[in-house]
C-alpha cells in the first residue's frame, strides 16, 4: 500500500534535490567554505532531515481502519519488521539517490568510496529503525510532533556521530582498520534498537 503511493517517494527525492540545489548555489559563490567537513557535515544533516520527513510519519499516516485491519491481520512482530525493513529500504533508496545528486552538484572528496558507502548504510538502516520505533509510540499519544523530536533526539544524535566520523575517515582515506570502532558501534546501535523494536512493540501495540 505504500508502494503505491508514489507522492511520498517523489516528494522526498524533490526534497533532496531542491536542498542540494540551494546549497550549491550558496556555496557557488562562496568556495572557500566549501571544504571536505563541511562537505560532510551538511549531507549528513540533508540525510537526517530527509528520514525525519520520510520515516516520521510511518505510522500516522495509518488511519484508524487499517491500524485495525493489520490488528487482526497478523502479529505485531511481523508489523513492526516490515515497516522497518520497508524503511530501511526506502531511506538507502533516498540516500544512495541524494548522495549522487550531491556529489554531482557539490564534487566528491572521498578517496575510500567503499567505506563511505558502508557508512551510509548503516547510517540508513540506523535512521529508519530509530524513527520507525519513535513513530510508533507518537501515533499512539495522538502523533504528536513534539515527543516524535524529544524521544529522536537522544538516540539519533549519538549514531549521526558515528556516522559522520566514520565517513570523515573515509574522505580521508584511513584504512579501514580506524574505522572499526565506528562500525561497531553503528552495528550495535541498529541491533539494540530493532531488538528493542521487537520486545516492545507488541505492548504498543496492544494499547
Amino acid at each position: 500500500m505504500e508502494l503505491r503511493q508514489r507522492y511520498a517517494l517523489n516528494g522526498m527525492v524533490l526534497y533532496i534535490v531542491s536542498t542540494v540545489f540551494i546549497c550549491y548555489l550558496h556555496f557557488n559563490l562562496n568556495q572557500n567554505l566549501l571544504n571536505p567537513i563541511v562537505w560532510n557535515t551538511l549531507f549528513w544533516i540533508i540525510l537526517m532531515f530527509t528520514a525525519v520527513n520520510a520515516i516520521g510519519k510511518s505510522f500516522s499516516q495509518d488511519s484508524d481502519g487499517r491500524i485495525l485491519y493489520y490488528y487482526t491481520l497478523t502479529s505485531p512482530i511481523a508489523i513492526i519488521l516490515a515497516k522497518i525493513i520497508y524503511n530501511s529500504l526506502l531511506m538507502t533508496v533516498l540516500t544512495l539517490s541524494g548522495f549522487l545528486v550531491y556529489q554531482l552538484a557539490m564534487g566528491n572528496p572521498v578517496d575510500d568510496l567503499g567505506m563511505f558507502l558502508l557508512a551510509l548504510l548503516l547510517g540508513s538502516i540506523g535512521f529508519a529503525s530509530v524513527l520507525t520505533m519513535i513513530s510508533a509510540i507518537a501515533s499512539k499519544a495522538g502523533n504528536n510532533g513534539m515527543l516524535m523530536a524529544v524521544l529522536s533526539f537522544p538516540m539519533v544524535i549519538p549514531l549521526l556521530l558515528m556516522a559522520v566520523k566514520m565517513s570523515k575517515n573515509a574522505m580521508d582515506g584511513l584504512d579501514a582498520s580506524v574505522s572499526y570502532d565506528e562500525i561497531a558501534v553503528l552495528l550495535a546501535i541498529d541491533a539494540l534498537v530493532i531488538a528493542l523494536s521487537l520486545i516492545l512493540f507488541p505492548y504498543i501495540w496492544k494499547s
